[in-house]
């Protein structure tokens, strides 16, 4: 059930009930933002972020907000159904151990540059000039293929519908970071020199969508979300030829579901053309695959979309953090955590307090989230976690 707050220019509507503090705020900063349209919309997994809560749907008319998709560009989730229905424990594990060896985890990359033809192309986007993709370009060479850290992931899961499946959680690694945070000072740098400028502590400063600027972005940007899906679709591969490694024979996988939760589109609502910011949130146009995970000890979720208006047709990307990284390692009981996990079988990587940031207890239930947006997404299989990498 939706709540909506009419305190601000534009109204908040609350897919939760328990938005409060600094992410609030940060929602009705939104909602006085001056080209901000028609209003706001917060997914059941929202949280504090950066100038805007992790969870917003925000759509302007005449600016695109670096902040609104944050520094991680194309972030997103790809799930990928096998035609395994079990695992004994003994392959598992195997498999998981192979997968450790062909993926960077963390901070770690590729020693060597990967071939171009594992890059997207950007050779063909002239309209521009890829200032940022440009100069990190061979850089980024090392990294597509790799999973990074925090919150990204690889977890084998059983579905409900009885098969073996494989999620990768990962984005465009420190190409989108780099891209974000040049645009995000240029905005700044402008906004200060308005005559009315935004406050600095929003956080939310934006390039108008008529300029140079405003189009290098968005070029930059759509090249950091094709290189987030190839990334994916590289870890992908290797997942795949892990399974295959231990399944003596007749393994084979479907073409990956892959989805973006962090970006910017021009979309048309409401019969107005706009920038619609996910920030932390799934496109849910009507019939549309979306995934939405959970914890490393909860369910995940394939869902479809129900194209709902007053969403800007999106739903959650996930769980949604309950605690704070500090706050969970500060918190949260080490070993009643992994005993959690345990119990319920699952090959899991909390090993010691620095990793509880990201342990379940950590994230918000996520069967509450999903109950929370049944207006907005029908669930299609419900995916149990078996093991989990993390970065």
């Amino acid at each position: 059930m939706v709540t909506i707050l009419e305190t601000e220019r534009l109204p908040i509507l609350l897919w939760l009930d328990d938005l409060t503090g600094d992410a609030l705020q940060q929602a009705k900063n939104l909602a006085n933002l001056p080209d901000a349209f028609h209003h706001i919309a917060v997914m059941p997994d929202a949280h504090f972020g950066y100038g805007m809560p992790i969870g917003g749907v925000l759509a302007t008319t005449d600016h695109v907000i670096p902040n609104g998709v944050g520094v991680d560009i194309g972030c997103g989730v790809a799930a990928v159904k096998t035609s395994v229905s079990s695992l004994s424990p003994e392959t598992l594990k195997a498999i998981m151990q192979d997968i450790r060896k062909m993926i960077p985890l963390g901070f770690k990359h590729h020693k060597r540059k990967q071939p171009h033809d594992k890059m997207p192309d950007h050779s063909a986007r002239t309209a521009v000039n890829l200032e940022i993709v440009e100069r990190e370009y061979e850089k980024a060479r090392t990294q597509v293929g790799t999973l990074g850290g925090g919150n990204h992931f690889i977890e084998i899961q059983r579905g409900s519908d009885g098969s073996i499946w494989y999620m990768i959680h990962s984005g465009s690694r420190n190409l989108g970071y780099q891209v974000a945070d040049h645009y995000n000072k240029i905005a700044t740098q402008l906004n200060k020199k308005k005559q009315r400028p935004l406050p600095s502590s929003w956080q939310l400063a934006g390039l108008e969508l008529e300029t140079q600027l405003a189009q290098q972005y968005l070029e930059e940007m759509e090249y950091c979300l094709a290189f987030a899906d190839q990334n994916r679709l590289q870890m992908s591969a290797c997942v795949h030829e892990a399974f295959a490694n231990h399944i003596p024979e007749g393994f084979t996988a479907e073409e990956p579901i892959t989805i973006a939760h962090n970006y910017a589109a021009r979309e048309t609502h409401f019969d107005t053309e706009v920038i619609v910011h996910r920030k932390g949130a799934t496109r849910a146009r009507t019939g549309e695959h979306g995934i939405i995970p959970g914890s490393q000890g909860s369910s995940s979720y394939i869902v479809r979309g129900k194209g709902n208006p007053e969403s800007f047709c999106s739903c959650s990307h996930g769980a949604g953090r309950r605690l704070g990284r500090k706050q969970a390692r500060k918190s949260l009981d080490l070993q009643l955590e992994r005993k959690k996990l345990e119990e319920k079988g699952i090959i899991h990587s909390i090993r010691g307090k620095s990793d509880l940031d990201e342990a379940a207890g950590a994230y918000k239930n996520i069967e509450l989230v999903i109950r929370q947006q049944q207006d907005l997404v029908e669930v299609e299989e419900q995916l149990e976690p078996l093991a989990v990498i993390k970065g």
